[in-house]
């Protein structure tokens, strides 16, 4: 802000709050000082508006500023309960209304200049008031608590009256405002919805009315809304029944019935941003979507508003201009504006039209006519708007932005907008005094923005923006300079010795750790900043050393505070350091000295990383006994603390007496009640008299340093807010600057009244400081001038470095490191020289130096690593040269054996990792196993498995059953022994009619009866399944025609289920049966194919043996077993399992050479050699015989012997007949194969045509299960559909409820308003009688006055003056003007007319020759008349209001009234429907196919057929085929003897017309004319040609016709839409007539049926009576039908007759 001026609180004059000090006592000095506010600096985001034409106020914190935009002078108004809460003014009343934010929060109403306290509204709020709205005309403010409450409540603020209120639970609204031109109209928006609140008046009764209004959706369009619990039409199906809501098919009642809503039916509205209302009770409202809707606030409906199109040159124009502006938008950097659809986040109406603007930051005007605009723009301020308000004249437009600037626009003039506020939307961080302290401050906001201030009255002299989040801020003693420390780590230096244009002159990187808190020392000699972790640095603070980093310390633990103190004496400067310890609950103080042999000599002050030395600094350690949030040191060792346990402040001596046993730890010498509640901060004064403490709750309490005593409090700030952030004292004690947390408020107290001596006191200490420091203040500001300005280089990248950059990891490896007595520092630096902190710059230079100074080493070092490398490389190509078992591992090369110890510990702990993971995954894959198996295996007492065919693909499954639970058993049987019972009675009933029918009726029907029922018990047709073919006991079930009651069902139910379970059992038997037989015919086949194998080696054929087996769907149990063969990786063997087998393997090599030495039998040889191994020849064997040869064999023929010819002739003989043996042998084993093969094949082909039997026993079955199956759902969805139906039932039984509550309670208040009517009635006569009666008293007054001045009296005394209204504004440049008026209004009127009547009573409009007392006495009656006229006009508005409310009253009776009738329908064909549901029921059939044959696809009506007999039927048909056979008898031969007829007839017909055709012929032949065509053909040489001419002739003209016919469909088309265009708009328009007349038709009904009793007991005699009548209307009607059906098929005949007479031919 550019002024402030005077402050007043929002207190009576002269009263502050006063703390009591501890024992409710008070110090003498407490009564004598206070503080008062001088003057408050700030911006909030909450409203801003308008108090008269000149002002502007707006919150902040805990005050109301007040801006003159005249003279740019603010005004403050303190809340003295803390932070304001919600706001608004009301510029034609020039009141004000804020709330606190305060437990039981109230509503205070101000008035403007005087800012004197009217009233206090007290409502039932608990927390906090989120909205204030005050009425345009009338003394009414409207408020909106939140939670927990959320009511809207309506307020007098004059009487201070609570009018009316309404809760809306969980709603939290944006905006509420009222219609201008009628305050009985109350707009309520949130974020997603927008309601308007009607307050309806009853004299002085007030009630509020809800109207919710139905905002498009995300699109723009606007769906009427659908009555999802009362649905237009009722559906009549007979399968799925009866159409009902969703809310009872959801089974809901009560009130959610009535509100719930699919998630299909629900769409996203438009989410409305702002709105305004119009001079027409209209309200434009704008959407974050981009739309402006306008909304009738009467009928609430809602319009969506289009742009309006542009000419062709002004659209090309705007293309080039938005595209100029998105261009121009991403040069900038920015996001592109959308013009065509802005987001409207502000709106404000005129006379011209609408004022809008949002997030783009540009004014548009918007000219709406009718549904369409026209939008211009008007200014572009580069900042999002977030209000528009105009002044009260409507000449100036207030533009606030979010960002704290706010400008004027005067639309009269169209000229630029000028910037009235130049605030910033970021919170204060800090502030400061700037030397020598009495004329500046300065102060910093959190985004980096640095403003000076003019102390006197808080002018704005200056702002400079560092554009970098700042953390600190500290002014220079000794210079004009200002250090602002920076999150990154970076403090800025700045020169403000000339306040209006400040520069920044220097910048340093300290390190990557935010810079916390900046203090400077008294003498102005060194900065201290405090960093995180534990770092504080240490700088000379003098612009002429060029503000050098002196060094910097190290703390162990966490720094909680930091203050310095100087002594000028010893030249040195204190700085006590606050830690934190973790360990224990106590405080621990740190406390150095820097003296100025820092700046003189700092080499030996510091090591070569710039730390400090413990010598030069004189480190000093104090334990204190209790934990502190802050402490301050003054002279003789004492210290003050804040506690953080206890509020109080702790006063310690650092001196050895006060120590506990511990040697370490310090007692407090005293402690002071500190009254603050949450965590808080010391300080202390400049000339270390006054102590202030501040904490969270915003109170700041002033101490004596030496008594503890309150000398001052003042509550500036609240807990709300945030509390206080800090507090400094101006170095004069004059002034102080109190900053808060979050209220984003920066308040200067002054002293208000303190005691001579403490003032005195003061300023000897700010002289005698000035005196110090006033030769170094001169010549460090001629330097400070000097210094050039530093320029920000966009090279750098510390200057673009990301937030995320400054929590880089530490350095690799490869840089060196410090130890840790050296501050384990290697985390502060960079190794990029482009970004480097002073640390690293430390710790690059000494890393430079101990390079250089060991860099002959460092090559030694080098040269042995590569001999050694080279001797290893050497060493390992030799080692991959040897044998494999001599050569070594890659890793025993390694020479770091802790390396290669923590490399192999590495590797154990990732392989236990990795075996826990495994371990674990496998415990829950067991977990997972167990739980399946038990659900899925265990639980089945029948289990799953298949059957396969062996030379077939066929499978046939059986059915997994689960055992019936205790719960299923006892159901059934229940329902079995009900049934049992309901068929004894049944037979019983069945014996009674039995008996009473044989007197009746002959016995032979009754035989032919029961013959009847038990084709019908026994038929499967009725049943409607199969299942007593397939193991199911039909026999239980109820009788489908008999399933009418709910038990029934559900009974039905079970039984079917039951059956179902029986059926499967059946077939899991015979399934048994079958997995059986396949098993034993696998063993058959595995014993025949024994035999096999042994023929086919003694056949010596290499033949693959079918060996069938059971697979795994039929022997499932073998999924749940592990086999060794299945896994595929090495088995991993315990130590025990290893030592097992190899104990195993030693016995086997033992048992394999026990063998060994028995095959070396001699004698086994021998009979191996001789006999084959066996002493007898077996028959089997006989294949592999073979006779020796004899041994002459070889020698040639010519040289045998006789006997050996004879041996020979013998051994051939022997060979013959073994061959023959052979022979038949081997065709007797393939005989054997052969008939062992067709065994197989017969026994495994049978097996398969049973397996297909079962396969097809199994469709069978499944086909009946089907059908069982479909028998439940049929009756489960009955049930469903009843339990809706009831369900339904309910909810409109609820409803009914309410509806007859809300009649009662109408009703009540109907006889209510007619009494108070009748009362206010005779009260209103009564006044008029008496307004009468004065003029007839008047006559007779006067009447003795002579008759001239009577009359000129009697004209007096009607004469009326002209009331003067209310400051009318010039131009009528307010588009509301006076507003609807209410009662309070006609007696400001009132008042207004009798100042009028002054003049008028003065003597010199008086008669002449009139006495000066019969004036007198003339002007008191005519005041009477007047006022007694004022008063009938009044009562009259009164009583026509109450008129009204009782109008409106009886309207919503009767609207109670039709919808209790429409329930009571509801209800009535509700029961018809559940009768209807009981009684038609859903029976299923079996049907054979094709005895049934449909023509078409839709199934026909059966609702008109019976049931009867199939033999009856069969009879007919018999008889219909043999009468049918017949009559085709006859008719073919009728048809053969017709045919002859027939063709004769048409031979006769063809001849006598073909005479007839050659006598015409002839006739042509002789008068035939000679045309033109003809005789251009006869004499026309080329007529072709000449005919294709004038084709192409046509054709083009045909051309043309078509091009002119499509220009002609073209505007029929044009035509037509239009006409489509205005029959929509009169459909439209036809619509709200209907619906007009429908609420006139419902009016007229009310009206006719006003004085009927409100009950409803002859409401269904009237709807019986209704639909008797309807019923006879529809029997006559079917009786004109018939009749009109006969006469139309009379007419028929008769047409056709004479068709046929006069068209004889056809």
């Amino acid at each position: 802000m550019e002024a402030a001026g005077e402050a007043r609180s929002a207190a009576p004059a002269g009263e502050e709050p006063r703390a009591k000090a501890p024992g409710d006592r008070r110090c003498s000095s407490a009564e004598e000082a206070a503080l008062e506010v001088s003057w408050v600096q700030g911006f909030s985001k909450k409203n801003f508006g308008f108090i008269n034409n000149q002002t502007v106020c707006y919150p902040c914190g805990n005050y109301i500023l007040f801006l003159n935009i005249e003279t740019k002078k603010t005004t403050v108004l303190q809340c003295q309960t803390g932070q304001v809460g919600a706001f608004a003014a009301n510029r034609n009343s020039q009141v004000l209304a804020f709330s606190d934010r305060k437990l039981n929060p109230v509503i205070y109403i101000y008035t403007f200049p005087e800012l004197n306290k009217l009233t206090e509204l007290k409502g039932n709020a608990q927390l906090d008031y989120t909205l204030l709205a005050f009425s345009f005309t009338g003394p009414y403010v409207a408020s909106y608590s939140s939670i927990p409450e959320f009511v809207l409540s309506v307020w007098n603020w004059q009487e201070n009256i609570l009018l009316c209120s309404e809760t809306q639970p969980g709603v939290t609204a944006t905006s509420l405002t009222f219609n201008p031109m009628n305050w009985q109209q109350l707009c309520f928006v949130n974020e997603s919805s927008l309601t308007i609140w009607h307050i309806e008046r009853n004299n002085d009764e007030h009630h509020l009315k809800q109207n919710p209004v139905k905002l498009p959706d995300g699109q723009g369009s606007v769906s009427p809304r659908k009555d999802l619990f009362f649905p237009v039409s009722h559906s009549e199906d007979p399968y799925h029944g009866p159409d009902l809501p969703v809310s009872a098919i959801a089974g809901l009642v009560g009130d959610e019935a009535e509100t719930f809503m699919p998630r299909n039916y629900i769409k996203p509205s438009v989410h409305p941003t702002a709105h305004c209302w119009t001079a027409t009770s209209e309200i434009y409202v704008g959407c974050k979507e981009g739309y402006v809707l306008a909304i009738d606030a009467e009928t609430c409906s809602v319009s969506v508003l289009q742009q309006k199109p542009l000419p062709e040159y002004m659209r090309k124009i705007s293309d080039v201009v938005s595209y100029v502006r998105r261009e121009v938008q991403k040069k900038k950097g920015g996001k592109p504006k959308d013009l065509q659809k802005p987001v409207l986040f502000a709106m404000a109406f005129c006379n011209e039209g609408l004022y809008a603007a949002g997030s783009e930051g540009i004014l548009f005007f918007y000219h709406v006519k009718g549904l369409q605009y026209e939008m211009k723009i008007c200014a572009d301020i580069l900042q999002p708007i977030s209000s528009l308000i105009f002044s009260p004249d409507y000449t100036i437009l207030l533009l606030v932005t979010d960002q704290g600037a706010v400008y004027t626009y005067k639309p009269a003039q169209s000229g630029e907008v000028v910037k009235l506020l130049d605030a910033c939307s970021s919170c204060f961080l800090a502030a400061d005094f700037l030397t020598p302290g009495n004329k500046y401050c300065v102060s910093v906001t959190i985004s980096g923005e640095v403003q000076v201030w003019l102390l006197e009255d808080g002018t704005c002299l200056s702002k400079l923006n560092i554009d970098i989040e700042a953390t600190a801020m500290a002014c220079c003693p000794s210079s004009n300079s200002v250090a602002v420390g920076t999150k990154r780590g970076q403090i800025y230096f700045l020169d403000v010795t000339k306040a209006e244009a400040p520069r920044v002159v220097h910048r340093i990187f300290l390190s990557k750790f935010p810079v916390l808190s900046l203090h400077y020392d008294q003498s102005g000699q060194f900065l201290i900043a405090r960093a995180t972790e534990g770092h504080i640095f240490i700088l000379d603070a003098r612009p002429s050393k060029l503000f050098q980093v002196l060094g910097y310390v190290v703390l162990a633990d966490e720094v909680l505070d930091l203050s310095v103190a100087s002594d000028f004496k010893n030249d040195l400067v204190e700085v006590v350091v606050l830690l934190k310890v973790a360990e224990v609950q106590r405080a621990r103080l740190e406390i150095f000295c820097l003296s100025s042999a820092l700046t003189t000599d700092n080499d030996k002050c510091v090591n070569a990383q710039g730390m400090l030395n413990a010598s030069a600094i004189k480190k000093e350690q104090y334990d204190l006994d209790y934990p502190l949030s802050s402490a301050v040191r003054l002279k003789d060792n004492i210290v003050y603390g804040y506690c953080t346990c206890a509020p109080f402040i702790c006063k310690y001596h650092l001196s050895e007496e006060n120590m506990l046993e511990d040697p370490s730890v310090f007692l407090s010498e005293k402690r002071t009640p500190s009254n603050h509640f949450g965590a808080g901060f010391l300080c202390l004064s400049p000339n270390s008299r006054w102590l202030a403490s501040a904490a969270k709750d915003g109170v700041l309490f002033l101490y004596h340093t030496f008594t503890m005593d309150i000398l001052a409090q003042k509550h500036s700030h609240s807990y709300q807010g945030g509390g206080i952030r800090s507090v400094v004292f101006s170095l004069d004690g004059k002034f102080i600057l109190v900053n808060g947390e979050n209220d984003g408020a920066l308040v200067c107290l002054k002293w208000k009244k303190i005691k001579k001596t403490e003032v005195k006191e003061a300023a000897f200490h700010w002289q005698s400081l000035l005196a110090i420091l006033n030769k170094s203040t001169l010549n460090e500001n001629i330097v400070l001038k000097s210094m050039a300005e530093w320029q920000f280089d966009p090279e750098s990248t510390s200057e673009s470095l990301p937030e995320e950059k400054f929590k880089e990891a530490p350095l690799k490896s490869s840089n060196v490191g410090v130890t840790e007595e050296e501050g384990n520092i290697t985390s502060l630096y960079s190794a990029s020289t482009s970004d480097m902190t002073w640390i690293g710059q430390k710790i690059k230079k000494v890393i430079r130096e101990e390079t250089q100074r060991f860099a002959n080493q460092k090559k030694e070092l080098q040269m042995g690593i590569k001999k050694l490398r080279k001797t290893i490389q050497k060493m390992m190509l030799e080692n991959e040269q040897v044998p494999d078992i001599e050569k070594l591992e890659q890793h025993e090369f390694n020479l770091d054996i802790e390396e290669q110890e923590r490399a192999q510990a590495e590797a154990e702990q990732e392989v236990a990792r990795a075996r826990k993971e495994i371990e674990m995954e496998n415990l829950a894959n067991c977990y997972l196993q167990d739980v399946i198996k038990h659900e899925c295996w265990d639980a089945m007492c029948v289990k799953g498995r298949a059957v396969k065919c062996f030379r077939m693909a066929c499978e046939v499954k059986n059915y997994p059953l689960k055992g019936h639970s205790e719960e299923e058993l006892e159901t059934l049987e229940k329902v079995l022994r009900l049934k049992k019972i309901e068929t004894a009675d049944l037979k019983v009933q069945k014996k009674n009619l039995e008996t009473e029918s044989e007197t009746v009726l002959p016995k032979e029907e009754g035989q032919k009866a029961e013959e009847a029922m038990a084709d019908d018990s026994a038929s499967d047709c009725l049943i409607g399944s199969l299942s007593s073919q397939y193991g199911g006991d039909t026999s239980i079930l109820y009788h489908q025609w008999d399933l009418h009651t709910r038990e029934q069902k559900v009974n039905q139910i079970v039984l079917l289920k039951d059956i179902i379970y029986k059926v499967k059992t059946a077939f899991n038997k015979e399934f048994d049966i079958v997995a059986q037989q396949k098993e034993q015919e696998i063993a058959r086949v595995k014993e025949r194919n024994l035999r096999i194998r042994e023929i086919l080696a003694q056949l010596d054929l290499q033949v693959e043996v079918w060996e069938p087996a059971l697979t795994d769907d039929e022997i499932p149990e073998q999924a749940l077993t592990v086999q060794d063969s299945e896994i595929k990786v090495e088995k991993y063997l315990t130590q025990q399992e290893r030592e097992k087998a190899e104990m195993l393997a030693k016995l086997e090599m033992e048992r394999h050479l026990t063998a060994m030495v028995i095959k070396d039998n001699e004698r086994l040889r021998a009979l191996n050699d001789m006999m084959g191994g066996v002493l007898e020849v077996k028959k089997e064997d006989i294949l592999k015989m073979d006779i020796p040869p004899p041994p002459f064999i070889s020698k040639p023929e010519d040289i045998w012997s006789d006997e050996e010819k004879k041996i020979f002739r013998e051994h051939e003989k022997k060979v013959k007949q073994l061959n023959e043996e052979k022979e038949n042998y081997r065709r007797a084993l393939e005989n054997e194969l052969k008939k062992l093969e067709a065994s197989i094949q017969e026994t495994t082909q049978n097996f398969d045509d049973t397996v297909c039997k079962l396969s097809e026993r199994k469709v069978k079955i499944e086909m009946v299960i089907y059908q069982e199956e479909l028998k439940i759902v049929n009756l489960i969805y009955a049930l469903l559909l009843d339990e809706e139906l009831d369900t339904r039932e309910v909810g409109l039984h609820n409803f009914l409820m309410k509806k007859e509550k809300e009649k009662v309670k109408t009703a009540r208040t109907i006889q209510t308003t007619k009494n108070k009517i009748e009362a206010y009635l005779d009260t209103y006569e009564n006044a008029i009688v008496e307004e009468k009666n004065l003029e007839c008293s008047f006559t007779k007054e006067f009447a003795d006055v002579p008759a001239n001045l009577f009359d000129e009296l009697f004209q007096l005394y009607k004469y009326r003056p002209k009331t003067p209204m209310t400051e009318i504004l010039p131009d009528t440049a307010n588009p509301y003007g006076d507003g609807s008026g209410s009662a309070e209004d006609y007696k400001d009127a009132l008042t207004l007319l009798m100042k009028a009547m002054d003049e008028l009573d003065s003597p010199e409009h008086m008669p002449n020759g009139l006495d000066l007392s019969m004036w007198e006495h003339f002007c008191l009656a005519r005041r009477n008349k007047m006022e007694s006229e004022e008063l009938v006009k009044w009562m009259a508005l009164t009583l026509a209001e109450m008129q009204a409310f009782l109008q409106r009253r009886m309207d919503d009776n009767e609207k109670i009234k039709s919808e209790i009738e429409d329930i009571f329908q509801e209800l009535t064909w509700l029961q018809e429907e559940k009768m209807k549901l009981q009684l038609n029921l859903t029976v299923q059939f079996l049907l054979k196919q094709g005895q049934v044959e449909l023509e078409s696809t839709e199934i026909p009506d059966y609702s008109d057929a019976i049931l009867i007999n199939k033999s009856v039927i069969e009879e007919l048909n018999c008889s219909i085929m043999a009468q049918g056979q017949k009559k085709i008898a006859s008719m073919v031969e009728c048809k053969e003897f017709s045919k002859g007829i027939f063709q004769l007839e048409w031979e006769h017909k063809k001849m006598r017309m073909q005479i007839d055709d050659l006598k015409q012929k002839a006739r042509d032949i002789v008068t035939l004319p000679i045309s033109k065509d003809r005789q251009l053909f006869l004499t026309v040489l080329n007529y072709d040609s000449r005919i294709a001419h004038h084709i192409s002739v046509m054709e083009q003209t045909l051309g043309i016709m078509d091009k002119l016919h499509k220009k002609n469909v073209k505007n029929h088309q044009k035509r037509i839409k239009e006409l489509e265009k205005c029959i929509s708009l009169k459909e439209q328009a036809n619509y709200k007539l209907s619906l007009e007349l429908k609420e006139m038709l419902v009016f007229v009904s009310e009206r006719r049926h006003i004085f009927e009793a409100a009950d409803t007991r002859h409401v269904s005699v009237k709807i019986a009576k209704q639909r008797y009548q309807e019923i006879l209307k529809q029997k006559h009607l079917r009786g004109l039908v018939k009749e009109q059906e006969e006469q139309f098929e009379i007419l028929q005949a008769e047409v056709e007759r004479l068709k046929s007479r006069t068209f004889p031919i056809l």
